[in-house]
């Protein structure tokens, strides 16, 4: 069992009550992770801790941060086997968290390289002798809020741009990964970052909504970014208008995967598949909706279900599963009551349904429709459905009936047949010929609709986590009118 206190201020130390709570696996019920319930006053204290941080790491010179940041990455790399102990938290596959682990030291590389990349510029002015300048500054405490569905991902991605543009930073922990969270902390305090740089609190899921208002109410706390659900996205995106802070919000997706009728159908099961079922479909640009032309969907849905039946479901230390577990027996439950729906309005299930706890097989639906709940809401499991259209047009219309735009894919061999329709999509990502699953660490990453507002990602995260300010030398004679 992992022993996780909060760290503030470069120490780790325990809640100030002295309250803990437990993540257990939830395919067998041990506890993997005891971890310290932070109270108000603890949020407080990280949020001050990283304040006192900040006049010292933001005025560092850029290419010391950017030394520490890839000392940083090596050292995540390098301990690489603690994440993977505690993929227990989520009951996840070890590979995934490998190819977790690996993704975020490349976001930390990218940030490094971005620390002298913070520019400005000059602007012509009207008044004589007026040098006029816009630079970017450092803008303060950034308050960072990561899932657990890609725990070292996401939670990295949360702070890895804001430390590259001089921020300090408080990493709200998730309650469902705390003990990876905290790790990723830990390795960013030991490699030297320095005191208070960043901060990590966890607190007992029934806290949360106390802990995430306090932080994001702190006058210290000058930008938030979040990412997680569109329901809880709306509940942060509020909190911050009200106090006036510029919000980052990623949230949720129900991704399109359109293949046209002459897209290679190989290409595309193996996409689509990897797509819907990875990580048992527990992935924010997870494929949700196979927007198929007519002409060739009953041949693309015997081959996608041959796939289908050698993918399996299943306790991550049995060697036969491939696909891991969900992330609990509720999330199972919530998912099977949209299959058993659909079923009972008329969709053909196709393959997969099983649900044994927190195990629920790779599920393929065909003729869902808009009567049925699956055709909008978001699954967040491995369940993907297929939508019939007669053409382009028809696909593309079904590809945007929806409330979320995050991430899309497109196949077919007419490469510019696709690409005029890529840029009609709804989505803030789209991938010709690729998985709706793609991330780089220094591609613009970000949604639109309910999907979410702005973009992590290399130098368009500089725009969210600097202040852009209006600096005039004035440096001859001026004239005034009075």
């Amino acid at each position: 069992m992992l022993q996780m206190p909060l760290l503030i201020g470069g120490e780790s130390r325990p809640a100030s009550d002295g309250r803990t709570f437990e993540r257990r696996n939830p395919v067998t019920g041990e506890v993997v992770s005891q971890v310290a319930a932070a109270t108000l006053d603890d949020a407080d204290a990280a949020v001050a801790a990283a304040s006192a941080a900040f006049p010292a790491w933001s005025r560092l010179a850029p290419n010391e941060r950017r030394s520490r940041l890839l000392a940083a990455a090596d050292a995540l790399q390098a301990r690489t086997a603690e994440f993977i102990a505690a993929a227990g938290e989520t009951g996840a596959m070890a590979n995934w968290y490998g190819f977790n682990v690996k993704l975020a030291a490349g976001m930390l590389r990218e940030a490094a390289s971005m620390t002298t990349q913070i520019t400005g510029e000059i602007i012509p002015s009207d008044v004589p002798g007026s040098l006029a300048m816009a630079v970017r500054a450092p803008c303060g405490v950034v308050l960072g809020i990561a899932p657990w569905n890609a725990p070292v991902i996401l939670a990295t991605r949360a702070i890895a741009m804001p430390l590259a543009c001089g921020n300090t930073v408080v990493l709200k922990a998730s309650e469902l990964s705390p003990a990876v969270h905290r790790l990723i902390g830990q390795v960013l305090q030991d490699a030297g970052l320095g005191d208070g740089v960043v901060n990590v609190i966890s607190n007992d899921p029934v806290d949360a909504p106390r802990i995430v208002e306090r932080l994001i109410a702190n006058p210290a706390v000058r930008r938030v970014n979040f990412t997680g659900s569109t329901h809880v996205g709306r509940i942060v995106g509020e909190l911050a208008a009200r106090h006036l802070k510029p919000a980052l919000l990623e949230l949720g997706g129900k991704a399109p995967f359109l293949v046209l009728d002459d897209a290679d159908l190989d290409a595309a099961v193996e996409a689509a598949a990897f797509g819907a079922y990875f990580n048992q479909g527990q992935i924010c640009m997870s494929t949700e909706r196979l927007v198929v032309d007519e002409k060739i969907a009953d041949v693309f849905v015997d081959k996608l279900a041959a796939k289908i039946a050698t993918l399996r479901a299943g306790d991550p230390q049995d060697p036969a599963s491939v696909l891991g577990s969900l992330v609990d027996a509720g999330a199972g439950e919530r998912i099977k009551a949209l299959i058993d729906d659909a079923v009972e309005k008329g969709a053909r299930l196709v393959c997969g349904g099983q649900l044994d706890g927190s195990i629920l097989q790779p599920t393929l639906l065909d003729r869902v429709d808009a009567s049925m709940r699956l055709y909008r809401e978001e699954s967040f499991g491995p369940v993907a459905v297929v939508l019939r259209g007669q053409d382009d047009e028809a696909l593309l219309a079904l590809a945007n009936d929806s409330e979320f735009g995050l991430s899309s894919a497109i196949f077919s061999r007419d490469t510019t047949r696709a690409l005029a329709l890529a840029q009609r999509v709804e989505s803030g990502i789209c991938h010709i010929n690729g998985p709706t699953v793609h991330d780089e660490a220094q591609m613009p990453f970000g949604g639109v609709k309910s999907s979410g507002y702005g973009s992590f990602g290399s130098r368009t995260a500089i725009d969210q986590f600097t202040q852009l300010r209006w600096i005039t030398l004035q440096h001859g004679a001026r004239h005034y009118p009075i």
